[in-house]
């Protein structure tokens, strides 16, 4: 196998693998429209990379994580409903990213690549970056397991019994900004989130536990970047994209299964 493939395989499946309990905590807390804005923020950290000189990864995070931070504060401080404040923010960034972007004229950068991902140019610092992140993000998710549970099922309930709701709601946010931070390389910030969101929701009509929603999402993950990397390698198409569209393909699928209770 070329390098350029072993890279990308790995930095799909580790991303894939932390994607399923994840993108579970997502479909269960309706987080999708959070994700989608710190995504689109995500180009703006590129934008502030390459004006300073570092790098783009290393900004995409810190940017993501300062972001969530002030969602969180925004949500508690403001009167507008949160789904309001996530429009605006996802668009402004987004905007404001391009805006950056198209005044740096001495930089040449490829812009489909961070839009929609460019995953046979992982190099071995990009797969260092996402291993390492998704391996952080996965052990602190094994550790926060229950807790994010206990707020998801019953948030007051929670409160009760003495758990630090809003910390955990703030630690599950910066989780989430990590993996769209370290995934840009992968799907490309406009298709982070269909990676944690479509997986999960395929498993969800066949899990009877959390835990098997988790391992089911992160299992179909692994064979939609398998299936959308065979793809991109045979027919020549984008590989982010086939990722995506192969999820796509899996969540259709899943109905032709009878649906499990319980």
């Amino acid at each position: 196998m070329p390098d350029f493939l072993l890279n990308a395989l790995l930095a799909g499946l580790a991303l894939a693998l932390v994607a399923g309990p994840l993108g579970s905590f997502v479909v269960w807390r309706r987080m999708a429209y959070f994700g989608d804005t710190l995504s689109h923020a995500a180009l703006l950290g590129v934008a502030l990379g390459l004006m300073l000189d570092v790098s783009p990864t290393l900004t995409v995070t810190v940017g993501c994580v300062l972001l969530a931070v002030l969602l969180v504060t925004l949500q508690q401080r403001q009167p507008l409903a949160s789904d309001t404040l996530l429009g605006i923010l996802a668009h402004s960034t987004l905007s404001l990213g391009l805006v950056a972007l198209s005044f740096m004229h001495d930089v040449r950068i490829d812009l489909m690549s961070y839009l929609f991902g460019d995953l046979l140019a992982v190099s071995h610092s990009d797969l260092a970056w996402i291993v390492g992140g998704s391996a952080l993000v996965l052990a602190l998710l094994a550790w926060l397991w229950r807790p994010l549970l206990a707020i998801t099922v019953h948030e007051e309930l929670a409160r009760v019994e003495g758990l630090p709701v809003a910390a955990i709601r703030l630690a599950l946010m910066l989780l989430i900004a990590v993996v769209i931070a370290v995934a840009m390389k992968v799907v490309g910030v406009l298709l982070i989130t269909s990676l944690l969101i479509i997986p999960a929701a395929a498993a969800q009509r066949h899990a009877r536990t959390p835990e098997q929603m988790a391992i089911g999402a992160s299992l179909l993950g692994l064979l939609a970047v398998c299936c959308g990397l065979t793809l991109s390698w045979y027919q020549d198409t984008p590989a982010g994209p086939s990722i995506v569209v192969s999820a796509a393909g899996l969540f259709l699928a899943s109905f032709a299964l009878p649906k499990r209770n319980g």
